[in-house]
C-alpha cells in the first residue's frame, strides 16, 4: 500500500482490514498480514485497536452504518411518496454495488457468531422500530388514498431489500454458469437498478 501522508496510520489499517475481511472473513484475516500491507509493524495493529476481534468490530459498524443510512435515504424529505421509495430503493442497489462483498460478510458473520449480531443490535438501537413506524405512517396515508394496494412496511422493507441483495448475493455463480464478461456485467447492474425499482412501485398498484 502506498504511503498517504493525509491518512493516517490508523485509517490505513482500518481500510486495509476492511478489504481483507470482506475477501476472507474474520476467520481467514490476520493482524500480521494486516500490518505487512500497511507496512507497519503488528504491535501498531494493536495499539490501535488492542484484537483483531476490536478491529472487526470496527469495519462490521462502518458497513452497517451504510446500509441503515440507505434505508433512511429520503425519510424526511419533502418529496412524494413513489420518489421516496424509489430514491430509497436506488440508494440501497448503489450501497451494495459499491460494496458488493457486505452481504456475504454480514450473513457469514451474524449466523456464525451470536455476539455479533447482539453487537449490531446494540449499534442500531431502536432505528429499525423508527423507521418501520415511520414508514408504516406514510404507507397508511397512501393506502387510504387508495395510491397503493394495502402492504406492511416490513413486507416492503423485505421485498427491497430481497431483490436488492439477489444479484449481489448470486454474482459469483452468475458469472461462471453464463460466462459472463465483467463489462457486460457492469450493463446487467446497471439494468437490474432500474428493473427493481420499476418491479417495487408497480408491486404497489391498487
Amino acid at each position: 500500500m502506498k504511503p498517504d501522508k493525509d491518512i493516517t496510520n490508523e485509517q490505513r489499517i482500518l481500510d486495509t482490514a476492511e478489504k481483507l475481511f470482506l475477501d476472507r472473513g474474520f476467520a481467514l484475516t490476520s493482524t500480521t498480514e494486516i500490518a505487512r500491507i500497511v507496512g507497519c509493524n503488528q504491535a501498531l495493529v494493536h495499539y490501535y485497536f488492542r484484537t483483531k476481534e476490536r478491529l472487526f468490530d470496527a469495519v462490521f459498524e462502518k458497513n452497517a452504518s451504510q446500509l441503515v443510512s440507505a434505508f433512511i435515504q429520503g425519510l424526511e424529505e419533502n418529496i412524494s411518496f413513489e420518489e421516496k421509495i424509489r430514491r430509497k430503493t436506488e440508494t440501497i442497489y448503489e450501497t451494495l454495488k459499491a460494496n458488493p462483498k457486505m452481504p456475504f460478510l454480514f450473513f457469514n458473520e451474524l449466523n456464525t457468531n451470536s455476539n455479533r449480531l447482539h453487537l449490531l443490535k446494540e449499534k442500531i438501537g431502536d432505528l429499525p422500530g423508527v423507521l418501520i413506524l415511520q414508514m408504516e405512517s406514510e404507507l397508511k396515508a397512501e393506502i387510504e388514498k387508495g395510491t397503493i394496494r394495502p402492504i406492511t412496511a416490513l413486507d416492503l422493507m423485505l421485498t427491497i431489500l430481497s431483490l436488492n441483495l439477489v444479484l449481489f448475493m448470486a454474482s459469483p455463480v452468475l458469472k461462471v454458469i453464463t460466462g459472463m464478461s465483467e463489462a457486460d456485467f457492469q450493463v446487467l447492474l446497471e439494468n437490474r437498478k432500474r428493473e427493481n425499482v420499476t418491479v417495487i412501485l408497480k408491486s404497489l398498484r391498487p
